[in-house]
């Protein structure tokens, strides 16, 4: 369904069949795979169903449900064709994950090329750049740093963006965050298109000396020190605050840029705002004011995995702010998105700072678009949110290799049935992680779990039953793909509700599957460009 060439028609046509199709199965998106046997969900599914997915093996689970990339598909029974439709629909409406460079690999075949010689160390960069950067995290900072050449992101006509400011990770080295959001354009991208892994690296490297520098500066400068290299502003910005509040936003008068003299810094000033942990605000990085003048550079703005509301802020600072000229925007945490049903989802709390309650905010993370808000059927709750977080490409191979981590959900699903009979008002309560819980029996899994919901150790419970429970984790492990099926659908619909922000607008935009999948399951790039840079930019995403 997804194609290069996406009319707003297309986007308006997509969004309504996604929202058709999620509104048909809402029972299937919003449910809880703990209450598998609490809230008796296999039989919500229609008979037909039930008899057609009850006996299937994890392998045919794979194969018959959740990859669409399976050609000869091999049924045991004849499938209702509603069951049938339902998988078509989704596999057909969901936007593309596969990267078409030739970069994708099956989950749990390994690391990427780039981690071969060294499972946590990408080759790619260097070790000032991987410095307290999960791989994860390096192949994606990686793959979207190397992505502005074939783009032509600085190369548009017209003023040049001269600096990529935005959000990377918050436990990324600040010295790595400073290099690869504040360089200038000019010095690292004046010489054309480069090729070859050898140019790639010297892409992203800076002159030993000054690697030096940094790498003894880490973590660890005062004040004066970094005002000898980098100007930077900190600042609290509450996600009620309007893009015009946020964008007067400047450098005190103490903070001035020397631009002329010995004193001249070498490397470009910034602005970078911050957010207490867990608040439901904005971190937006804005360099002085947000207007257009004599003196004013254009600049590249970037989330790579900017959390719940964050990255739709982005999107509205790009769209609001005439400096912004290109945005490269990769969500995650879909679940901490603000709604008009759920202003203040969980886990995300008032700001300390900030006297305007949340329920009050004009701008909501979801629905973002006019179109969609206004279609029927648009809203999605927070458990669907959640699931589209998952990672489908992990739990295929999962299914592939019959691995024992299946078993997990079905553990945790009879546990909460044990809770409820014996505290019928405690629903859903949070159990950390039982490390390996794979490996256990049922019954040492439940002496480690009840104590961390208040419970006894010694609870008793009817063996016989729970017998009988475990005795269905196939279904378990069905009803769960089914709800994974859903996912992508789910995230697609976030995602081109965007884009049709961004076009409602007037700027055109375009997902692309730029990380590795397997690897990175958050791996589509909402990139957009404004007007002017469009004509060299666009054409070759």
């Amino acid at each position: 369904m997804f194609v290069a060439n996406f009319s707003v028609q297309e986007q308006r046509e997509l969004a309504r069949q996604l929202t058709s199709l999620l509104s048909t199965y809402r029972h299937i998106s919003d449910s809880y795979i703990i209450e598998f046997f609490s809230e008796s969900l296999w039989d919500t599914l229609p008979v037909s169903w039930q008899k057609a997915l009850g006996d299937l093996t994890p392998p045919q689970i794979a194969d018959l449900l959740l990859d669409k990339e399976t050609k000869d598909r091999r049924y045991p029974s004849v499938w209702p064709l509603s069951l049938l439709a339902l998988r078509t629909a989704a596999h057909a409406l969901s936007f593309p994950r596969k990267v078409s460079d030739g970069h994708t690999q099956n989950a749990g075949a390994g690391m990427p090329e780039e981690f071969q010689s060294n499972q946590s160390q990408s080759s790619l960069l260097g070790h000032i750049f991987r410095k307290h950067v999960k791989p994860k995290k390096q192949h994606e900072i990686c793959r979207l740093g190397t992505s502005g050449k074939p783009q032509g992101l600085y190369s548009a006509p017209g003023p040049s963006p001269r600096h990529v400011v935005g959000w990377v990770n918050p436990k990324a080295s600040w010295d790595f965050f400073i290099q690869q959001l504040g360089m200038p354009a000019s010095e690292c991208d004046s010489n054309g298109p480069t090729t070859g892994p050898n140019e790639k690296k010297q892409r992203v490297s800076v002159p030993s000396e000054l690697e030096l520098k940094l790498e003894q500066k880490s973590c660890r400068t005062n004040a004066e020190e970094s005002k000898a290299t980098l100007q930077t502003q900190r600042t609290y910005i509450n996600v009620c605050d309007s893009i015009a509040h946020i964008n007067t936003v400047v450098l005190p008068s103490g903070l001035e840029p020397e631009t002329n003299g010995a004193n001249a810094h070498k490397l470009p000033i910034s602005t970078i705002s911050f957010i207490e942990s867990g608040v439901n605000s904005s971190t937006i990085l804005d360099v002085g004011h947000c207007t257009k003048g004599p003196s004013s550079s254009d600049f590249v703005l970037t989330g790579l995995h900017a959390c719940g509301d964050l990255s739709s802020t982005l999107l509205r600072h790009f769209a609001n702010c005439p400096r912004v000229q290109v945005i490269t925007s990769v969500a995650c945490c879909y679940m901490k998105i603000s709604t008009q049903e759920n202003p203040n989802p969980p886990g995300v709390i008032q700001p300390p700072f900030s006297d305007i309650p949340i329920e009050s905010c004009s701008e909501n993370g979801y629905p973002m678009s006019d179109w969609v808000h206004g279609l029927p059927g648009h809203q999605l709750s927070y458990k669907a949110r959640e699931g589209a977080c998952h990672a489908i490409e992990d739990y295929l191979h999962r299914l592939r290799e019959e691995s024992g981590l299946l078993r997990t959900h079905c553990y945790r699903a009879v546990l909460e049935s044990i809770i409820r009979a014996e505290r019928p008002d405690l629903r859903r309560p949070g159990v950390q992680t039982v490390k390996k819980a794979h490996k256990l029996s049922f019954t040492e899994y439940a002496r480690m779990a009840l104590p961390r919901v208040g419970l006894s150790v010694d609870l008793p419970f009817d063996p016989a039953s729970v017998d009988a429970m475990l005795a269905q984790q196939g279904r378990v492990v069905v009803y769960f793909s089914l709800v994974l099926l859903l996912a992508p659908v789910v995230e697609t619909l976030v995602l081109l509700d965007r884009m049709i922000f961004l076009q409602e607008r007037g700027f055109q935009s375009k997902l692309i599957p730029l990380f590795d999948a397997a690897f990175s399951p958050r791996n589509l790039v909402l990139v957009a460009v404004k007007p002017k840079a469009a004509q060299s930019a666009l054409k070759i995403l």
